[in-house]
């Protein structure tokens, strides 16, 4: 495995976890150059999973892509990066288990929110915000009546 560090090509595992929440392993490792430890995961990997943007476009479900947008919404909020790793993954399993190739971002979009709900109401409210497109403040604040009740 290559250091991010410094980009030597070989580490040592350190410790091995079994993530049972994200059917995948978390591998702690030290570069065998610097000494400097970082952690690399292992998972299945399925076949691609097309997403179909609201504008018809078709990309590749990226991942990282999903979880940036997770992380720009619980900036600053009490969620860690293993929550909302464990949340992307949560997401990636449902979508998978659909047995679906294509998958609207609407979808993408509803199952975040479901669970940022649980995690995070300002999390999801910025989420919501960002991916429902609020016009105006009466939309902004449907919302936030939903989330109350």
């Amino acid at each position: 495995m290559k250091c991010p560090y410094c980009g030597f090509a070989e580490s040592k595992v350190i410790d091995s976890r079994r993530l049972e929440e994200t059917n995948s392993i978390k591998r702690r490792r030290e570069c065998l150059a610097c000494e400097k430890r970082f952690s690399t995961y292992e998972r299945v990997e399925l076949a691609p999973l097309v997403v179909i943007k609201k504008n018809g476009d078709r990309e590749q479900f990226d991942r990282q892509k999903l979880l940036r947008g997770i992380m720009h919404a619980c900036e600053k909020r009490p969620v860690s990066i293993d929550m909302m790793e464990k949340l992307v993954s949560e997401v990636e399993t449902t979508l998978n288990n659909e047995l679906m190739q294509e998958v609207e971002s609407e979808r993408i979009g509803e199952l975040v929110m479901d669970k940022l709900k649980e995690v995070d109401e300002v999390a999801y409210v910025r989420f919501a915000s960002v991916y429902r497109q609020f016009r105006d403040i009466n939309t902004f604040m449907e919302e936030l009546q939903k989330l109350l009740k």
